[in-house]
């Protein structure tokens, strides 16, 4: 029964519904209106009826309807919700309310859910799941994103602004009609674009290490994670399609940048890099002898590959030559070494060696400054080659005339 209760403090969204009329209490009989009776054994039953029958005919009372809209929609929804399965609308099903298919919006966008109706309503409500949302113009949530759009014959629309993860779930578009409630569900999906929350940092290790680089995104759906090697020529690259990506046994070949990409079709994918620095003990690649003519300049070179970078060191039989000697300078650039001599004299010619040096190791090569039609192995071999062929062919061609 609805009865007057004018001292009674409502909570503001229930005490806005009730304006301007007086607060009311809203309450049931045990058992009124519903259609539920307590269960009760024979003998119970047979002293009800004669209870009943013994009784006067008490006048109707009508103080138990509810009149005011505010009970109306208390009762009805929690009727609905509480005991009430519901009248679900199908796909093609021609009855109402009709609401929308799944909803899916991006993190941070407005989602619109509208409710199809007709003239035969008379009350409507949006819910999210028990929560009432709005009941007809009257705002019952306390969240300033939801706001109501369209309240005609026709449809029952309203908005949640700024969507959120938390939004996602069903939502429920309730209605009376002839006293009986109906209700018809929507789900909202949100969709969050793919963001990479951790990612190893840029790495170096000695080679032969074994590498784990990490990679960590979130997103709905979620993200798939690929890793690739962008140091390398396009399709020799090696592609890992997971958040970790483990190389055992790495090789100095396989340092350089590393990229991670999280995608998930929502937006375009987050990009990071890490970089690997592979250390490795200097080789030398190139060193090459030189024959120059007295008093003219002469250049020995020594190019030596590591990491870290090498540190280069000359000499001369087994003595060191100290930059800044007389007639000649040892000058340093990156990978390479340079010996040069200003004025080449005798006493320059003869054998030098190129030393390379870094923490994991050192390596050296030989190399040679001599003169004019001097004979070097390594250098003039193939003159050689070819003089002893000239040599054993005249031989034989001697043998054979004289035989």
């Amino acid at each position: 029964m609805c009865k007057k209760k004018p001292e009674t403090l409502l909570p503001a969204p229930i005490s806005r519904v009730l304006s301007p009329a007086p607060s009311l209490f809203c309450s049931l009989p045990p058992f009124a209106n519903i259609g539920f009776k307590p269960a009760q054994n024979s003998a119970q039953r047979k002293a009800a009826a004669a209870a009943a029958a013994a009784q006067p005919a008490q006048p109707r009372r009508h103080g138990s309807k509810m009149h005011h809209p505010a009970c109306w929609i208390v009762f009805c929804v929690t009727t609905a919700l509480l005991f009430i399965p519901g009248v679900p609308v199908r796909s093609g099903d021609a009855t109402f309310p009709k609401a929308m298919d799944n909803v899916t919006v991006r993190q941070g966008e407005s989602a619109t859910l509208r409710c199809t109706i007709d003239d035969r309503v008379t009350r409507v409500a949006w819910l999210n799941r028990s929560t009432i949302l709005y009941a007809g113009n009257d705002k019952w949530s306390i969240d300033p994103r939801v706001i109501i759009l369209v309240n005609t014959p026709t449809q029952y629309s309203i908005m949640i602004q700024n969507v959120d993860v938390y939004d996602e779930g069903p939502y429920t578009c309730s209605v009376q009609t002839d006293n009986h409630p109906k209700t018809s569900r929507v789900h909202l999906i949100v969709q969050v674009p793919p963001q990479i929350m951790n990612i190893s940092s840029d790495i170096t290790v000695n080679e032969g290490s074994s590498v784990t680089l990490l990679c960590l995104a979130i997103g709905r759906p979620e993200p798939t994670v690929t890793w690739r090697h962008l140091s390398v020529k396009e399709g020799q690259g090696f592609v890992s399609e997971d958040e970790y990506l483990e190389i055992s046994d790495i090789k100095r070949d396989q340092s350089g940048e590393y990229e991670c990409s999280a995608l998930n079709d929502v937006a375009a994918p987050d990009v990071r890099k890490v970089k690997i620095t592979v250390n490795y003990p200097p080789y030398i690649s190139k060193a090459k002898n030189t024959g120059v003519s007295v008093g003219q300049k002469g250049i020995l070179s020594c190019e030596a590959s590591a990491v870290p970078t090498a540190e280069f060191q000359w000499f001369k039989e087994d003595t060191r030559l100290a930059p800044g000697l007389d007639g000649m300078r040892i000058e340093n650039k990156g990978h390479i070494s340079t010996l040069t001599f200003f004025n080449v004299s005798e006493k320059d010619y003869g054998n030098y060696t190129c030393v390379a040096t870094n923490k994991l190791g050192n390596t050296n090569a030989s190399l040679t400054l001599y003169g004019p039609g001097a004979v070097i192995d390594g250098v003039n071999s193939a003159s050689r080659a070819l003089a002893c062929l000239w040599l054993s062919g005249t031989l034989f061609a001697h043998f054979f005339i004289k035989f």
